[in-house]
């Protein structure tokens, strides 16, 4: 019979030469992994055929978005230094004789535009954001119009004016509303005026995921908004001819006065970029029906003058035979052009996501002039690289994503081999070659929808659910029919000869109103859903530039995380209780899909902030009237029933003194109080007491009960000028 095998026990200089050599082994394991992931990156980068420029620009915009992302100056030191650490890890590599070179090529690029973009935007802060006033007050004030902005269909005008700070003697740039009945034509810009107003920091989001005004207005240099209280003095009138603003004023009030209504509104609008005469009820059924973006002087609006100045000097000077002859026309035809996207931008107000998109079609159309592709993913992120350099913070804001994107999807889906196919030259019947057109209208429209709706997903928590089709039809009736008989129109007006013109102007307008009417009041025309997350939102965005700047199959991982990002967006729960951010303003989602809200407000922007972010569209309840709520003056009581339990919330509906033993003994019994006051510290819930002193460090408050989430504006926010927990 055997015996057991004894342990065999090592000498001790042999264990440690063991364990030495283990972990020896070990590093050569990490190393060999690492050198395994660099030669498959090498294999994928050199067999991808890709163009390197858009992807550096993602890089240098990722850079930017991070520096909004993190709010602390550590965070932003931090991402500089990871991105220059990238790039020096790049340089790294290439000492392996070239084995990694696309490898490293990639770390240098994508690292040191990483690192350029965080140092841009901080820059850019740091230059132009203006430090907002601390408090609201209510004084009087001598300043200089910047600008004025006419809105008739508010009953006011807007003027943007530069003060000086009565206590720091520092020079201020502030924006007041006025009542139309109030200012006359002599307060235009150069003027000087005094006058009594009320004063308030621009406003931070009402609720997470809200707008953010404050961080606009920081851009913009704006340290307060405010109103009128009084009257308007002119100190000082302006000279009668104070250029393009005046031209601007004197052509919308011609187009005004040629064509009445909501078409003349419009009309003005792309005429002179003065959307003040837009009635609400035309601009909200633009929105829902998805054809916003027609009002905005943008990207379609310029490319359609640029376009039809190079075509229009191109035909014309086709008939001069010595100069064609001479001359490379495309050259003078894109100079011609060029002339007339700078006069049309300038005339518009050059409002900078107009000066935007000038610039980026002034470099197509260079690139067209000296004979390159116009239209190529490398030219759109030349554009991109362009306006970010000069405009960083655009990123984060709708006008930007939207444009890019869109133009993005229209050279991504142009240049697959199945669309080149499609569209390729062949010999067929007039009717076969329109037809195989009007598909790829229909095809380009639902692709650009597609490419859309996650950014107005994130942005507006809305989408057009018939917005590709409404486009479809109404993009060709602007760009090819509105617009062109406007300029035929204020030409004739020089002779006189302008009224039939306008006649069929106001045809083609009308029939775009009807078609935003008739597509926003189509049931289900607008789908509405809770604040889509970062990430959620980062996942789109890279399945979407995966799709379109790589090629061939490899192209088709970009549905990964896109399915990913559509599986959380569908998970997404919707809040059960809103707070805005200064507690007057609750919404409650009901069992049944219902909005109740604490306060009947008379403010649209409250009510469509709770709406959107419930993901509701039909008007709130007052709480007061839910059968299942108890309400006195002062407070309301509700009991809900979310995640196998029950909660019960007191929420404050006056600023009346409450007796403290009462109301520290309702407070016990509830899980939140809610109030717009400071309440007393013997005010002790059992899970959260939003009062005055807490909104103040949090701000708006969305509130998941199930998994008893609590998301802040404060949360989003970090150490950027423009956010005073204080305020």
């Amino acid at each position: 019979m055997e015996s057991p095998s004894a342990p065999v026990i090592l000498p001790a200089n042999e264990t440690a030469a063991s364990s030495g050599h283990v972990a020896v082994q070990r590093k050569w394991r990490k190393a060999a992994q690492l050198s395994s992931i660099a030669d498959s990156l090498e294999t994928f980068l050199s067999s991808s055929g890709f163009d390197r420029a858009p992807w550096l620009v993602v890089a240098f915009g990722c850079g930017i978005v991070a520096w909004f992302v993190f709010g602390m100056p550590w965070q932003w030191l931090a991402t500089i230094g990871f991105g220059f650490l990238t790039a020096i890890a790049g340089f790294a590599s290439l000492s392996a004789k070239g084995r990694w070179s696309n490898v490293a090529r990639a770390l240098i690029g994508l690292g040191v535009a990483f690192a350029l973009g965080t140092c841009v935007i901080w820059l850019r802060s740091e230059t132009v954001g203006a430090e907002p006033i601390e408090r609201p007050v209510v004084e009087r004030i001598e300043g200089y119009v910047l600008v004025r902005e006419d809105q008739p269909a508010r009953d006011r005008v807007r003027l943007t004016l530069a003060i000086r700070d009565a206590e720091r003697g520092e020079a201020r740039k502030v924006r007041v509303n006025v009542p139309i009945d109030r200012i006359g034509a002599e307060m235009a810009e150069g003027s000087v005026l005094r006058m009594r107003v009320r004063l308030m920091p621009p406003a931070s989001p009402m609720l997470p995921g809200s707008y953010d005004f404050a961080r606009a207005a920081w851009f913009k240099g704006l340290a307060a908004t405010g109103s009128l209280i009084g009257e308007v003095a002119v100190v000082e009138s302006s000279a009668r001819s104070t250029g393009l603003a005046e031209v601007q004023r004197s052509l919308s009030g011609h187009v005004r006065g040629e064509l009445d209504g909501s078409a003349g509104a419009i009309a003005a609008a792309f005429a002179s970029g003065d959307r003040g005469g837009i009635s609400e009820a035309d601009d909200d059924a633009m929105r829902d029906a998805g054809l916003t973006h027609l009002l905005s002087i943008s990207g379609l609006h310029v490319s359609a003058v640029i376009a039809a100045g190079y075509l229009l000097a191109l035909k014309l000077l086709a008939f001069w035979p010595a100069l064609a002859l001479r001359v490379r026309l495309p050259v003078l035809a894109a100079g011609v052009g060029a002339l007339a996207g700078i006069g049309y931008t300038l005339l518009t107000g050059s409002e900078v996501p107009t000066v935007r998109s000038c610039i980026a079609a002034l470099l197509v159309l260079g690139a067209l002039a000296m004979g390159r592709e116009a239209l190529s993913l490398r030219m759109v992120a030349v554009a991109a690289f362009a306006v970010l350099l000069m405009w960083p913070e655009a990123i984060v804001g709708p006008s930007f994503q939207m444009s890019f994107a869109a133009v993005i999807a229209i050279v991504a889906l142009h240049n697959t081999e199945i669309v080149k196919r499609f569209l390729a030259p062949r010999e067929e019947s007039w009717l076969a070659r329109n037809s195989r057109r009007t598909v790829m209208l229909l095809v380009t429209g639902f692709v650009i929808e597609l490419a859309l709706m996650p950014i107005v997903l994130f942005h507006f928590h809305r989408a057009g659910v018939y917005g590709a089709l409404a486009n479809v039809i109404a993009i060709p009736l602007v760009t090819f029919v509105s617009m062109p008989l406007i300029a035929i129109a204020l030409v004739l007006d020089l002779a006189g000869l302008g009224a039939a013109a306008w006649w069929l102007v106001g045809g083609s307008l009308d029939l775009l109103i009807w078609i935003a009417h008739f597509t926003a009041e189509q049931p289900g025309a607008v789908k509405l859903m809770p604040q889509m997350s970062a990430l959620n939102y980062a996942l789109f965005l890279a399945g979407s530039f995966w799709l379109a700047f790589w090629q061939g199959r490899r192209r088709l991982a970009g549905f990964i995380p896109i399915g990913v990002g559509t599986i959380m967006l569908l998970a997404t729960p919707v809040p059960d209780v809103l707070i805005s951010n200064d507690g007057r303003h609750v919404g409650i989602k009901a069992q049944d899909g219902q909005l109740l809200s604490l306060r009947d407000s008379r403010s649209d922007y409250a009510k469509d902030n709770l709406l959107e972010l419930a993901s509701v569209t039909a008007e709130p309840t007052p709480l007061a009237e839910w059968p299942e709520a108890q309400c006195s003056r002062d407070f309301c009581a509700l009991q809900l029933e979310r995640g196998g339990r029950e909660w019960n919330l007191l929420m404050a509906r006056s600023r009346e003194r409450i007796e403290e033993r009462a109301l520290a003994a309702a407070c016990a019994e509830a899980d939140i109080v809610v109030a717009d006051r400071f309440l007393p510290r013997s005010c002790k819930p059992r899970w959260l007491k939003a009062d005055g002193r807490t909104l103040r460090e949090t701000g708006g408050l969305a509130i998941v009960l199930e998994d008893e989430s609590v998301d802040t504006v404060a949360s989003r926010q970090g150490e950027h000028g423009w956010w005073k927990r204080d305020r």
